[in-house]
């Protein structure tokens, strides 16, 4: 018998779960936070062209709302960070992207880089991971996370002169 968790029926019937779980993305047996990071890309898209503010206000409100999906889903499952939860992803990659030019390359980079910091946890993310709980901490490691791969992504951008 496997330890990891089971993937409730309520994230098909709860919109908050619904969301925590990326649209359903973090539902797959494997790699859970890689299915929803890629996720994360279509809805980048749509906002690939905003203002520099108006998406860095999009980050703000979608790290406020993150803490409160994961709170909640992570409080009613009784499963901290439930690898199913992938809003954090979500917001994570995007942080990555912010100021990113347009085109794949960028992408496929930010997604690649994002995924590197998140699995592996650099210090400080991988002491965040352990010791800070809730909505706050599931959120927290991603966005450590997010900030470690935009810096990468700008400086590698910069050196490609792209």
């Amino acid at each position: 018998m496997s330890n990891k968790p089971v993937v409730p029926d309520s994230v098909w019937r709860n919109p908050i779960h619904f969301l925590a779980f990326g649209c359903g993305s973090g539902t797959v047996d494997k790699a859970p936070g890689t299915f929803g990071t890629l996720a994360a890309i279509p809805l980048y898209l749509l906002m690939q062209n905003w203002s520099d503010s108006n998406y860095f206000m999009m980050l703000l409100v979608a790290t406020v709302i993150g803490v409160f999906l994961c709170d909640r889903t992570s409080k009613d499952l009784g499963v901290h960070d439930h690898p199913g939860i992938v809003w954090d992803e979500f917001v994570g990659f995007w942080i990555t992207m912010w100021m990113a030019p347009a085109g794949w390359f960028p992408i496929i980079l930010g997604f690649v880089l994002f995924r590197v910091f998140d699995i592996l946890k650099p210090w400080p993310i991988s002491w965040v991971d352990r010791h800070v709980h809730g909505g706050f901490g599931i959120m927290l490691d991603d966005i450590l996370a997010g900030v470690m791969a935009f810096l990468a992504l700008q400086g590698l951008l910069s050196l490609f002169g792209i």
